[in-house]
């Protein structure tokens, strides 16, 4: 596993099931979810009632790419919230 290095930029994916897409994303490490968010509604995408999800375990939009522990080529799947 490569470390990330403060400032390094990754590639990273979104799979959007409702819609059944894949979309890449250019993340840092220090970058929070909501910023992934903010990169998503850029391109369109409404996220803002959904949640993240890695290694099927639910992420909290304060957390940053890296307390997500997320690696160049990771796969995150964004899903419509339940309620």
């Amino acid at each position: 596993m490569e470390r990330l290095r403060r400032g390094k930029r990754f590639h990273i994916k979104v799979h959007l099931a409702d819609e059944a897409l894949l979309l890449p994303l250019t993340v840092r490490p220090r970058d929070t979810l909501s910023d992934l968010r903010a990169q998503l509604v850029g391109r369109g995408v409404g996220s803002w009632r959904r949640t993240f999800f890695y290694n099927a375990r639910p992420l909290r939009d304060h957390d940053t790419v890296r307390d997500a522990r997320l690696q160049d080529g990771s796969v995150l799947l964004l899903l419509s919230d339940p309620r």
